[in-house]
């Protein structure tokens, strides 16, 4: 059963980094856009601004999805690696605990948001502003899913295979 989930563990940690890398190449090509008509076409546009932020939010909450998973999130480990093998467990334990708890919380708050703000336009991008909060309760239930995986992964006394081996 644990197979089954690392698999469609590493599917969602792989499609959530294509998201990322293409709303990176995407931002960045709406600014290049916004720098160009500004500087040379002395037009800017209005809706780039918009864009890149919106595109921003996606890119970034299921990168950092994605780190939960790869473990590149920011962590300290000064206390874990002094001790001994199991209480060293039970504190990694513990924090994946805490991590998951935030990711439901997340996805929770990021449902409330979008259904809050579902009937609300972006102006310049004639698009729900609820969309803009998807990958706050998309992010959050990833962040959640990957801190499960750690928890039983570790359980059967093993460790989550990064996306790179």
């Amino acid at each position: 059963m644990l197979d089954g989930f690392a698999k469609v563990s590493r599917i969602a940690s792989r499609l959530s980094l294509y998201l990322s890398a293409a709303g990176l190449i995407g931002m960045t090509i709406i600014i290049g856009w916004q720098v160009f008509a500004r500087y040379v076409l002395n037009a800017a546009p209005a809706w780039t601004e918009q864009a890149a932020l919106f595109l921003m939010l996606w890119f970034i909450l299921f990168a950092a999805a994605v780190g939960v998973r790869e473990r590149f999130h920011i962590r300290l480990t000064l206390v874990q690696d002094m001790l001994p093998a199991r209480q060293s467990y039970l504190l990694r334990t513990f924090c994946h605990l805490i991590v998951l708890v935030f990711g439901v919380f997340m996805a929770w708050s990021g449902f409330q948001l979008i259904a809050l703000t579902w009937e609300h336009v972006i102006p310049t991008l004639g698009l729900p502003r609820g969309l803009a909060y998807v990958p706050i309760a998309g992010a959050g239930i990833l962040i959640a899913f990957f801190s499960l995986e750690h928890i039983l992964t570790e359980a059967r006394g093993d460790e989550v295979k990064p996306l790179w081996n």
